[in-house]
């Protein structure tokens, strides 16, 4: 898996070769990039079930300020470490390995957000059996929302099997749809009346667990 353009063009990325992690493919990352180059430059990324950081890394490649990657599986983890090591852009990066669904995407030891741009790339097969309301994957999209953590601007990227049914929350709103292969992109941004209900905090607060007995690696 090889980094497309910018900064560390051509610069192949190790990648798990068992089935826990399911790569972008080039042409889809080409399409998807050229949509969104325009966010890059001087953007705080956060890359959710990030695998061994495809999206992250591209992303630091065109501009990008920084990268938190969160990742349970724990070889795809040492992969996406041995990565950073690699690039040397240990100072850009927050290698976390944590469960993506409770998590409070707060990131220590760094001014790593508000986000602006949020990768989110779960196993297909989470999509439509874990994405409608009252499932932790929900509310770990709903949380996202938050001022604190994603800025009013801020952009959410889904990747989907083609014609997948799930729901997204609300404040959510879709704008586009990259289709290719066999795969859908979905380009969303918040929508500001919409945002994450506070008086739901302390529901909230017994699902967060950000180590889960992990440390994030910098």
């Amino acid at each position: 898996m090889r980094i497309i353009a910018g900064q560390f063009r051509r610069r192949t990325l190790l990648t798990n070769p068992g089935l826990t992690t399911r790569p972008i493919i080039d042409r889809a990352k080409v399409m998807l990039f050229d949509h969104i180059r325009h966010r890059m430059p001087g953007a705080k990324v956060l890359d959710i079930y990030s695998g061994t950081g495809t999206l992250g890394f591209e992303s630091l490649s065109r501009g990008a300020t920084s990268v938190v990657f969160c990742e349970q599986d724990h070889r795809a983890h040492e992969l996406l470490v041995k990565n950073v090591e690699m690039l040397k852009v240990q100072s850009q990066t927050l290698c976390w390995r944590v469960d993506c669904l409770r998590c409070s995407f707060k990131a220590q030891g760094g001014p790593w957000y508000p986000y602006n741009v949020i990768f989110f790339d779960p196993p297909y097969v989470m999509i439509e059996k874990d994405l409608h309301p009252g499932t932790l994957m929900y509310r770990s999209l709903d949380r996202l929302t938050r001022p604190e953590l994603t800025s009013d601007d801020a952009m959410l990227v889904v990747r989907t099997p083609s014609e997948a049914k799930f729901v997204m929350p609300l404040a959510w709103e879709t704008t586009q749809v990259i289709s290719v292969a066999s795969m859908d992109i979905h380009l969303m941004h918040k929508r500001l009346d919409l945002v994450f209900n506070p008086t739901t905090d302390a529901a909230e607060t017994s699902e967060i667990v950000d180590d889960a007995g992990i440390e994030p690696t910098v």
